[in-house]
């Protein structure tokens, strides 16, 4: 009986600091009453000079961490508030009023089980940055090393979890209410948040989330992961090496230091593949304020905390889809959605065919350094959405990715898209896992596969027969002959698939 008055309460302190910032604009997707929208009009911020997204934007710093996370999970849902507002959440850094450095070294101190003074042999009690959920100190190893100490805020797992509770309330009213608004699953969006969210509470996993990027880009040229110190690392505390850098949008100063962008650029779109062709596996908040060049060149990413994950067939179904745009197959880029799984097979294939082609043939007539691919990948997954389309965390995931690596490219020299350079690397790529030779290969490993169960299905099929031969009496009474053959190819198929 509370929880309902609880989040009415909340819900109401939203609502005021919305109109405190003029950020009610989305009330006009909501089928309200006349009254009702001429009481939202003056708060609306129609007649506002800053754009609905930066006023959105500022309202949920204001409303507190779990807001903040929320507006980068609408960054990633242009349907949801259009493409401009998604464009400003997307730059919604969440930098919030840090935490006294006492609770921080207090909170240290019960989480490795020792003094600060044994653990370093100094520390900065001032945090060098804030978020929203954790903030960030200085300090140096007993040996000397340099690191960046990553600590939760005190108490922002309870209060992560009633304000995603309100989240999931909200979500469930609007769809009860606007019937119309489902198509946007606000229920689902709003479960993606509440994923993403918890797992960057565990700072154990962002550790083990570097090691393993770490591990991945250990010969990558130009790029390298900085080191998890994982005797000073928990669940609410993560040591990392310090990295010292200039912020990748910072051309200028780069050229400064003596270092060409382009060539850094190059660099860029060749990680950018690794992580997502080569690898699998890809760092999603790659943001110029999480990636520092050092002097030498090399690129350093921080903050491990939100990474995306591709298995061998998503990347295959990925590279066919930007195949098929690339070459205006549209057929094919259909096919390959219901192929995926992605949408049921049910859905008319030439109507989806149709749809992308409105989406491609106004973008891939200009220059490719204006093509962003990003932005038209995430207008197909939209449009995916309109047929039946489950949500796919992870490809949202990766078209946020693209996103932002698109702009860091932009930062560097404005003139060129870093598909331009990853695109013979692509192409190879497609070439070694989509080309007669692997289409072969698959064929033979699946062959393979076969071979190494065929033991298993003849064994099981002897264990049978001995069975029905002690049972011989029976079956010769009671069970026809074609019941021994149902049931010996229903084993045999089952074994095999």
């Amino acid at each position: 009986m509370l929880r309902p008055i609880r989040h009415l309460f909340r819900g109401v302190r939203v609502v005021r600091v919305l109109m405190r910032h003029r950020a009610l604009f989305f009330v006009d997707l909501l089928p309200l009453p006349p009254f009702a929208m001429r009481l939202a009009a003056p708060w609306s911020g129609r007649k506002a000079t800053r754009r609905p997204g930066q006023r959105l934007a500022d309202a949920l710093v204001e409303l507190g961490p779990s807001f903040v996370k929320l507006g980068q999970t609408l960054a990633v849902r242009p349907d949801i508030m259009g493409s401009d507002v998604a464009r400003d959440l997307a730059r919604l850094q969440d930098r919030l009023e840090p935490f006294p450095g006492e609770q921080a070294m207090a909170l240290i101190e019960r989480e490795l089980g020792a003094p600060v003074a044994f653990l370093f042999r100094g520390f900065d009690p001032v945090p060098v940055a804030a978020a929203s959920i954790a903030q960030v100190h200085f300090a140096l190893l007993p040996d000397g090393r340099e690191v960046a100490v990553k600590v939760l805020r005190p108490g922002v797992e309870a209060a992560i979890e009633r304000e995603l509770a309100f989240f999931l309330w909200l979500a469930e009213a609007v769809e009860y209410l606007f019937p119309h608004l489902r198509r946007l699953r606000p229920v689902e969006t709003v479960k993606v948040h509440a994923m993403w969210t918890r797992r960057e509470l565990d700072l154990r996993l962002e550790a083990a989330a570097a090691a393993e990027f770490a591990r991945n880009c250990a010969d990558d040229e130009g790029f390298r992961v900085p080191y998890v110190d994982w005797e000073r690392t928990s669940r609410r505390v993560l040591t990392l090496e310090r990295v010292s850098g200039t912020p990748s949008d910072q051309r200028e100063r780069l050229i400064e230091q003596g270092l060409d962008p382009d060539q850094i650029l190059d660099r860029a779109a060749v990680v950018f593949f690794n992580q997502v062709f080569r690898d699998g596996f890809f760092h999603a908040d790659m943001h110029p304020g999480n990636t520092f060049i050092e002097p030498d060149g090399t690129i350093v990413p921080v903050d491990f905390g939100i990474m995306g994950r591709l298995d061998l067939d998503t990347r295959k179904y990925l590279a066919e889809i930007l195949v098929g745009f690339l070459d205006r197959d549209y057929r094919r880029v259909a096919d390959v959605f219901v192929r995926a799984g992605y949408v049921p097979a049910d859905e008319d294939r030439d109507a989806f065919a149709q749809a992308a082609r409105a989406i491609g043939e106004p973008i891939l007539g200009k220059p490719l350094n204006d093509i962003s691919i990003g932005r038209l990948f995430g207008q197909i997954l939209t449009v995916a959405e309109q047929f039946k389309m489950q949500q796919q965390p992870h490809l949202l995931l990766l078209q946020k990715t693209m996103v932002v690596a698109e702009g860091v490219g932009r930062a560097l020299n404005p003139s060129v898209n870093i598909w331009q350079t990853a695109q013979p690397l692509v192409a190879q790529w497609i070439a070694v896992h989509l080309g007669p030779q692997a289409k072969a290969m698959e064929l033979a490993r699946e062959a393979y596969d076969v071979m190494q169960r065929a033991p298993v299905v003849l064994r099981r099929l002897e264990r049978t027969l001995i069975r029905l031969e002690h049972h011989h009496t029976v079956l010769k009474d009671r069970a026809p002959i074609w019941l021994f053959l149902v049931l010996a190819a229903f084993l045999l198929g089952w074994t095999i698939r």
